[in-house]
């Protein structure tokens, strides 16, 4: 495993006119932990998620979000060998997308072995942009809970733009929220899709004060509706982190998608933007 001084020389942020991580790194530690959903590092993560793993630690990340990969949830290393990889680094992998589908039980056994605490659901089980089909997927969310909470697990969805469609006046989201019960069901807010949904996340704060323990971190550009580094979309950051008590946010993961030159480039950007506030 290469070392954090290592890590930084051989990508070139260890330079006479850049000695900024060590600095905004010690910060990390003393303001907010901030996570990473490894979506973000997707193809890195693939080609060698150890090593992907270190240079994510090695910029003041500490907390870990997993997705689904055509490895598995954990990009090929076992649910223990993922767990202790981060808690080496020390990061916390704390959360994971899944889809809750016929291997559900499979999932859930997979998360008691790597010691998380959340199992995300990223997308709808069922389609169909219907209050019926909403309430549909928040009933099968609740049975999701039940099953998980029985387990020491913790279950929720993460939202796209879609949900904040309506039929007959109803915004589907607020249906989903309005049906699932909010101790067996965690909402992750990403806030960057809130806005591409042409909503305010401060008003889903004030409605459902307390329900959204998880957050994405997500700043979009609003033209081309994808995401973009802090501070050069559309949602006001500085706002958001004014709020986190009004949301009931512990857990709080950057993610970004797109980027100007390269993943790392844009998470040391995202960092120090928050460092900066």
């Amino acid at each position: 495993m290469n070392t954090r001084r290592e890590f930084l020389i051989k990508s070139g942020l260890l330079t006479a006119g850049s000695i900024l991580l060590p600095s905004y790194a010690l910060a990390s530690q003393k303001d907010i932990a901030y996570g990473v959903q490894l979506y973000s590092f997707r193809d890195a993560m693939l080609k060698d998620a150890k090593g992907t793993l270190e240079q994510i630690a090695a910029i003041g990340i500490k907390k870990i979000e997993s997705a689904r990969s055509n490895k598995g949830h954990y990009y090929g290393l076992s649910p223990a060998e993922m767990k202790d990889t981060c808690n080496a680094l020390g990061m916390k992998l704390t959360s994971g997308h899944v889809a809750l589908d016929d291997k559900f039980d499979k999932t859930m056994e997979e998360a008691v072995a790597a010691e998380q605490e959340y199992l995300i659901c990223s997308s709808l089980p069922s389609k169909g942009q219907t209050v019926d089909n909403y309430k549909k997927v928040a009933e099968a969310f609740n049975k999701a809970g039940e099953r998980c909470k029985k387990l020491g697990l913790k279950f929720g969805y993460h939202n796209h733009e879609y949900e904040f469609e309506s039929e007959n006046g109803e915004i589907l989201y607020d249906v989903l929220m309005d049906n699932t019960q909010a101790d067996l069901v965690h909402m992750e807010l990403d806030l960057g899709w809130v806005i591409v949904g042409g909503k305010d996340p401060l008003d889903y704060f004030k409605k459902y004060p307390g329900r959204f323990p998880l957050w994405h971190l997500k700043d979009m550009n609003m033209t081309k509706k994808e995401s973009t580094e802090f501070g050069k979309g559309g949602l006001d950051i500085p706002t958001m982190m004014a709020h986190t008590k009004a949301s009931g946010v512990a857990h709080i993961f950057i993610e970004q998608e797109e980027y100007a030159s390269t993943p790392i480039a844009s998470m040391i950007h995202n960092m120090t933007f928050l460092k900066k506030l």
